[in-house]
């Protein structure tokens, strides 16, 4: 009787092992459901930022080269932070510091949303009024022969008046502080929750955790992609003005979605995200009792081994400086980790500057809408490179590759999406039949530049205002600038559906009726161009997943040809670096290289130069392919390099990804590869 009565006492006085176990699993499983939700949030705001960047820079009036600044800012945000995360992050309360970093990239993606409640209602023209509802077609000038030319120039206090906060003004800058202030928060989750996981989870089942981590966080760019999809469908003032009213369609170079509404969405599942990382603990393997008893320890005895730290921190502290400079010297020194860093920066810049703007290129080149391009690269993006890098993976492990092996399987990959890459040339279309850009006004002749071309006979009486940009399409299939330019003297019809007669710029066939008309709208793609579009969308799938099979062999490049213990050091200055010299100037010099293929610009309300409305077609597409090309292709001249000096160091040498002697593909090795990828998903995307 006694004795059961002791051990009743004992049950109740100390926790079990099976409950401290189920207290255990209990915390790790909320992290881990957590640390889901945040991937998921951070790879959709990613995506919502590539997706929506051609709509920024219509709705700021800005050019491609700004709107790349505000990409790159969120590289220049996690550089601000990533050194402070690196080193102090580990020692500190990890799960709260994870929330801290989602609640700041929640504010960081309704921040980038605020500038449409403060700037005036979207214009898309400047002949239309300050209230859209007031749009009708008398706002649309026409050939008004022998008139004022102020009866048909908009004047800058016209177009300015009610227009202060509008494009042309510098509200861009607080989109870019937001997407600044999304790459400091999102600096901490990948780091740290990769640290937390190898830290607590049970011995073995660490890859296993991070590989259904990095699968769960694909449904992040899937939600991105469809909501993207969506909002670009939507008017940007919707719910504002009368969308009956609005002339332009989502083809339209003008049209601007509602984008704002995915960072406010965005926004509000990172801060949701980020509230059940301040309620775990920063140990799950001590129950709630056990950490409150450590922290009601004896204050003297915890100020003389606070004492006694300081002390030996302090030698702790000079010694780790010699010794990082140290390490950063081994590495910086080993020419295979040199080459495969200016290698992997070569290609990562072309991925970033690629992935940047190829929404504007489907848009501008096959005439697809920016809803269209979403739904498109979602559909064929996500499942390729998912299926390329399981393959890539597989034929690592079953094969048995050496170091020099994992090389030339990265090299082949490269070089085959290289090939595929090339073919994009051949998919360029023709330039748009443009009165005014391509061809002279009449329709009749092609002109040798777009600058300054000269009126005709049929509209240089009319005082057109040559910098307006209301495009129409007339039955000849040419589009012209505006229907003052396309000399029309009349119109009828309203809304989307307005139509303008006796235009005398429009003949068919070189011979003028007297009667010709022109529709409100740029003319379509001639089926030519549309057909190369579908061989365009094959392409892209044939070289997303040759470029998928080699990325697992290119980034186990990065650490493979280390020491092992400067592996962490490796892949961290790598990451760094990339960052620093490909995720901020690559959106950059895309841009700045893509602006110069721009032959008709619009003039914002301080009649400056604001945003691109068409460009030419032949030389953005030259230019867009050209700069890509000569990164790849150096790339690749670097992965020669790089096999020749590895099959030197490694010749006669046991350097199977499998051997022990090798720690190539030890599990060790593969968390770390794990969390720098998911660290660059923002540049990889």
């Amino acid at each position: 009787m006694d004795q059961n009565q002791h051990l009743k006492k004992m049950a109740e006085t100390q926790p079990s092992e099976k409950r401290k176990t189920r207290l255990y699993c209990d915390g790790f499983k909320m992290f881990l459901a957590a640390l889901c939700l945040s991937f998921i949030s951070k790879a959709l705001n990613a995506v919502l930022m590539k997706s929506s960047i051609t709509q920024i820079e219509r709705r700021f009036d800005i050019s491609s080269s700004t709107v790349g600044l505000i990409d790159g800012s969120f590289e220049i945000g996690n550089l601000f932070v990533i050194v402070f995360v690196s080193y102090f992050g580990a020692k500190l309360h990890r799960p709260k510091l994870i929330g801290t970093g989602c609640f700041i990239m929640g504010l960081g993606s309704i921040l980038i949303a605020l500038p449409h409640f403060f700037m005036g209602y979207y214009r898309y023209s400047k002949d239309i009024s300050t209230n859209p509802s007031e749009n009708s077609t008398s706002n649309l000038s026409i050939c008004s022969i022998n008139q004022n030319l102020l009866l048909n120039r908009t004047s800058p206090e016209i177009v300015g008046k009610g227009w202060g906060k509008e494009s042309g003004s510098y509200m861009w800058i607080y989109v870019l502080m937001g997407n600044m202030l999304r790459g400091i928060g999102e600096t901490p989750i990948t780091p740290l929750g990769i640290s937390y996981i190898d830290d607590f989870a049970p011995e073995g089942h660490s890859s296993f955790y991070l590989g259904n981590l990095h699968a769960i966080a694909m449904i992040g760019p899937i939600i991105g992609f469809t909501v993207g999809s969506i909002f670009s469908k939507m008017y940007v003032d919707i719910g504002y003005v009368d969308l009956s009213t609005v002339r332009i369609t989502p083809k339209d170079s003008r049209w601007v979605g509602a984008w704002w509404l995915g960072f406010l969405m965005g926004g509000l599942i990172a801060i949701i995200s980020s509230i059940p990382f301040f309620f775990l603990p920063k140990n799950p393997y001590k129950p709630q009792k056990e950490r409150k008893a450590s922290v009601s320890s004896p204050v003297q005895s915890e100020e003389k081994s606070q004492k006694a730290n300081l002390t030996k921190s302090g030698q702790k502290f000079t010694e780790n400086i010699n010794g990082f400079f140290q390490s950063l010297k081994s590495i910086l020194t080993n020419p295979l980790y040199v080459i495969t860093l200016f290698m992997t920066l070569l290609q990562i810049s072309s991925h970033i500057g690629s992935f940047t703007y190829v929404f504007k290129y489907v848009e501008q080149q096959y005439g697809q809408s920016a809803s269209e391009a979403n739904i498109l690269f979602g559909s064929i993006s996500i499942p390729t490179l998912a299926t390329g890098m399981f393959t890539g993976g597989y034929i690592i492990k079953r094969f048995k590759l050496t170091l020099v092996g994992i090389a030339k399987l990265s090299f082949f990959t490269n070089a085959l999406a290289f090939i595929f890459h090339l073919l994009n040339f051949a998919l360029i279309c023709e330039n748009k039949s443009v009165a005014g850009l391509t061809l002279t006004y009449d329709g009749i002749n092609p002109v040798a530049s777009h600058i300054n071309v000269p009126l005709s006979y049929c509209n240089s009486d009319c005082n057109c205002d040559e910098s307006q940009w209301e495009p129409v399409c007339g039955d000849n299939g040419i589009t012209y600038v505006s229907p003052c330019l396309a000399g029309c003297k009349s119109s009828s019809g309203s809304k989307k559906s307005i139509v303008f007669h006796n235009c005398s710029c429009a003949e068919i066939n070189g011979f003028q009726n007297g009667n010709n008309s022109v529709k409100l709208g740029e003319c379509p793609r001639e089926n030519k161009c549309a057909r190369k579009f579908y061989i365009y969308i094959v392409i892209q799938i044939l070289g997303f997943l040759s470029m998928a099979l080699g990325s697992t062999a290119t980034i186990m490049l990065i650490f493979k040809n280390v020491q092992p213990e400067l592996k962490s050091l490796a892949v961290g200055f790598h990451s760094l670096t990339i960052r620093a010299l490909g995720g901020i100037p690559a959106p950059i010099y895309f841009g700045a290289m893509i602006d110069r293929a721009c032959m008709k610009w619009s003039i914002n309300n301080l009649g400056k130069q604001g945003t691109c409305r068409i460009y030419n077609s032949k030389l953005y597409g030259n230019t867009f392919f050209g700069l890509s090309t000569c990164l790849k292709f150096s790339a690749l001249i670097l992965y020669v390099v790089l096999i020749s000096a590895m099959k030197k160091k490694y010749e006669g040498k046991n350097t199977k990804a499998s051997e022990p002697e090798g720690k190539a593909v030890n599990e060790a090795n593969l968390e770390p590869l794990n969390g720098d990828a998911t660290a660059d998903h923002e540049t990889h995307i």
